[in-house]
């Protein structure tokens, strides 16, 4: 079972999030809101999307590649949270 099953609700609901966001820009553009709305809205959005992948990154990493249960020779944890780290930074 892979971690985005396991996370399934969860990673549904922020795409859902994400959805409504896209939507509500849509609405913006439509109704000719000022171009400062629509930005605001746009940048709601790609933190959003940032957020969702740092998320699944972060999940993969720790499932598939420092487990050492399931892969001996996994990477050092420690390491691992220090590219999390500067992934999650780059992501913002």
């Amino acid at each position: 079972m892979t971690h985005t099953i396991r996370q399934k609700q969860k990673l549904l609901g922020r795409i859902r999030r994400i959805r409504g966001q896209a939507e509500a820009i849509e609405r913006a553009l439509e109704e000719e809101v000022g171009c400062e709305h629509v930005m605001q809205l746009i940048a709601g959005m790609r933190g959003a999307t940032a957020g969702l992948m740092a998320e699944v990154v972060e999940d993969h990493v720790r499932t598939h590649l420092v487990d050492a249960k399931k892969h001996p020779r996994a990477l050092n944890v420690e390491a691992a949270d220090k590219l999390l780290d500067v992934v999650r930074t780059y992501l913002k």
